[in-house]
């Protein structure tokens, strides 16, 4: 992320600060595959599980601060996580999933079938704003930029959680890492999954991508 002229020299003086990105678990079978988008669903019983195994993880982690998405299947999620006494969650609306507008309830099938395009190139349609009247690329940062400096303003130099979407995490990476938004489908971003991020202005490093405890602690 490239900070404006008038805020480098502060960014600049700031420690580094280490965001977790994490999305939310597993959701109800029928909305697997679906470009669920705006749609308020919930987890499914795996997705459960998922979510306690993502608050095992976490217990003991030195997070000052945690953001979250006001998403049923967000706060679903991190409701497994709360009870480890860890800092109030601050929800906020613009971190929600993307609007995928025509798209919204479509299975991946459904969307090529009707619209001519591959489900996996959704990053290079938001780009193009070429999903009928979904948010663009750009509508989307504009929501999702404001939130992300907020928090790198407030908790300079601490550790911060983010509990969102997958597709709200591909534009918070696009932004830190200054990559074009289509660039990220290459990264994969699962269920209840972890990405760790080190901001130390005007830097961003990649520490872990896509860190799925359910899966990679599994006894």
């Amino acid at each position: 992320m490239k900070p404006s002229s008038a805020a480098s020299s502060t960014l600049n003086s700031q420690p580094a600060t280490t965001l977790w990105l994490i999305r939310h678990a597993e959701v109800e079978e029928r909305y697997q595959c679906v470009f669920g988008g705006r749609i308020d669903m919930g987890l499914s019983p795996r997705g459960h599980e998922q979510s306690r195994a993502l608050a095992r993880y976490l217990q003991g982690k030195p997070i000052d601060a945690l953001y979250a998405s006001p998403m049923k299947r967000v706060q679903q999620t991190l409701a497994s996580f709360l009870v480890n006494g860890s800092p109030k969650p601050i929800v906020l609306q613009d971190l929600r999933e993307v609007d995928f507008g025509d798209w919204t309830g479509l299975h991946w099938n459904e969307v090529e079938g009707k619209y001519g395009v591959r489900a996996l190139a959704w990053l290079d349609q938001l780009e193009c704003a070429g999903i009928p009247n979904a948010e663009s690329a750009d509508t989307l940062r504009s929501r999702i930029e404001p939130c992300l400096r907020q928090l790198l303003r407030q908790h300079a130099g601490r550790q911060v959680a983010v509990f969102c979407h997958g597709g709200v995490i591909r534009m918070l990476l696009a932004i830190l890492l200054d990559w074009p938004l289509p660039k990220l489908a290459a990264l994969e971003i699962d269920y209840a999954s972890l990405t760790q991020v080190r901001w130390s202005p005007p830097l961003a490093t990649l520490q872990l991508v896509n860190f799925t405890p359910w899966r990679e602690l599994a006894p």
